[in-house]
């Protein structure tokens, strides 16, 4: 078992092999570019520290690992376990974190060879995963938006489980936006054509760009309108530049833009990731404040798009309850933690139990107001 500093130490082709890695985020390219870019590394609070396991066939395993040193960019919020520390003289960070920094999308975490035995050799990263955080004598690894499986493996190995809401999309096999649509209630399903309409009438159209269609100049212009949305919160963007450059030219069509046009020029962008399998919607952003286009650029587009490829998923991020009336549901997603101080195990397994009917109840409440018919 060895410890990476850098993805570029691992092979690509032998970590693309393993299963899990169809996933865009996931992708040795998409790594690689947030080492090459700066995204992650000194100076970030991100330490690459990526496991890995072999056998005589190869790369058998890997877990995407980071040693932290704050906890910003993870979307699992444990600021107040930091504090708790501080409150009695113990360092949290570093901690670390086996996730895609930035990403809050679910996928494999625990990277398996094909064909092996998935249980035996997660179990084995597992256990890898408690014994650095314990020898190099850190509080705490984290595993951030797990599968269902790499879940239950982290529960049966003993890890604290922590959910949260998310909303996201179901493709039902419906044959266009306008079958869709028709699964909605009446007033919704008006709703949501005025929404669409609205944009139409401003004279805004929407552009599908591929990586390898994105020019350098496009992509100084869609950067910028990206950017304007952090910037405006008092945030500076997570990602450069230079690492949309990359990623346009190692990862192609698996990074997907809208943009959004009035008389040929750029007014806003929706920046989107994808898989067989699976949209995922990054970041936003807009010159101006046209009615609805928000709503018609990073989701009904998102929509349209699962559509006509056949995606039977669509996650377009955290939070925004407004999501719910567009037709994305309420879907639990999860991390696990291991704590390596008795103590404190102890309190956050309390915390975490009393949390956890709150979050439920908070899912199942706005179930009640997504748009479709009821039977």
């Amino acid at each position: 078992m060895l410890s990476a500093a850098s993805i570029d130490e691992i092979d690509a082709a032998a970590w693309n092999r393993l299963a899990g890695t169809h996933c865009p985020f996931l992708r040795h390219e998409f790594l690689a570019a947030l080492e090459h870019t700066g995204c992650v590394g000194p100076g970030t609070g991100w330490t690459p520290a990526h496991l890995t396991v072999s056998d005589e066939q190869g790369l058998l395993g890997a877990i995407p690992a980071y040693r932290k040193s704050h906890s910003w960019g993870e979307f699992v919020f444990d600021m107040g376990w930091a504090q708790a520390y501080a409150r009695v003289g113990l360092s949290y960070y570093p901690k670390l974190v086996a996730a895609v920094p930035f990403s809050p999308a679910s996928g494999a975490r625990l990277l398996v060879r094909a064909g092996e035995d998935h249980a035996r050799v997660a179990g084995e990263l597992i256990a890898r995963l408690e014994a650095t955080s314990q020898a190099e004598g850190l509080s705490s690894a984290h595993v951030l938006f797990p599968t269902e499986p790499d879940r239950a493996l982290l529960e049966a190995a003993g890890w604290l489980l922590r959910r949260d809401c998310q909303f996201h999309w179901h493709n039902h096999g419906y044959a266009d936006f306008e079958a869709y649509l028709a699964t909605f209630t009446a007033e919704k399903r008006k709703k949501t054509r005025r929404e669409r309409r609205r944009c139409e009438e401003a004279g805004i159209r929407f552009a599908t760009l591929r990586g390898a269609d994105l020019t350098p100049k496009l992509l100084d212009v869609i950067y910028a309108l990206h950017a304007q949305t952090f910037l405006r919160h008092g945030n500076e963007p997570y990602l450069t530049r230079e690492f949309f450059t990359e990623i346009a030219r190692t990862l192609g069509d698996a990074l997907m833009v809208k943009l959004a046009l009035v008389a040929d020029a750029p007014v806003a962008t929706a920046i989107f990731f994808w898989s067989r399998d699976t949209l995922y919607g990054r970041y936003w952003g807009a010159l101006a404040d046209f009615h609805s286009l928000h709503f018609e650029c990073c989701y009904h587009q998102g929509i349209e798009f699962c559509l006509e490829h056949g995606i039977q998923h669509f996650e377009p991020g955290t939070q925004g309850e407004h999501k719910i009336s567009r037709g994305f549901e309420p879907t639990l997603t999860w991390s696990a933690h291991f704590i390596a101080e008795p103590r404190f195990r102890a309190a956050i397994a309390d915390f975490l139990a009393r949390e956890a009917p709150a979050v439920d109840a908070y899912a199942q409440d706005v179930a009640q107001h997504t748009p479709f018919k009821r039977a």
